[in-house]
């Protein structure tokens, strides 16, 4: 069930363009024309675009004006693309960030 919002008290209704397809983690999505992958991704219900590089916590859509990072994904391997700021193309990859291992040791900082 799409959540995508296709009329809006304020600014009317929002006509859609060719429908798009792309992968998310492996599963298939539907996209139009003109959308951002955070947009397309919010509407089909994903909430969660990549996790904490070190802690593991989920991380989505926090700003949608590109200031924050919080969305980044990798798109066709290439990492930290911010996913509010691109627009999806047919048959884009898209996946989301790991977790990296961490460059210093608990409790203090290397010899």
């Amino acid at each position: 069930m799409s959540q995508r919002i296709v009329h809006h008290p304020v600014l009317g209704s929002l006509t859609l363009g060719e429908p798009l397809h792309f992968i998310f983690n492996g599963d298939s999505y539907t996209a139009y024309e003109g959308e951002t992958i955070a947009a397309a991704l919010l509407a089909a219900g994903v909430r969660t675009l990549r996790v904490h590089e070190e802690k593991g916590t989920p991380r989505g859509i926090y700003c949608n004006i590109g200031h924050c990072y919080e969305c980044r994904v990798h798109v066709d391997g290439v990492p930290t693309v911010r996913a509010c700021m691109t627009l999806v193309k047919d048959g884009m990859n898209v996946s989301a960030g790991t977790v990296l291992p961490t460059p210093l040791k608990k409790g203090g900082h290397p010899s």
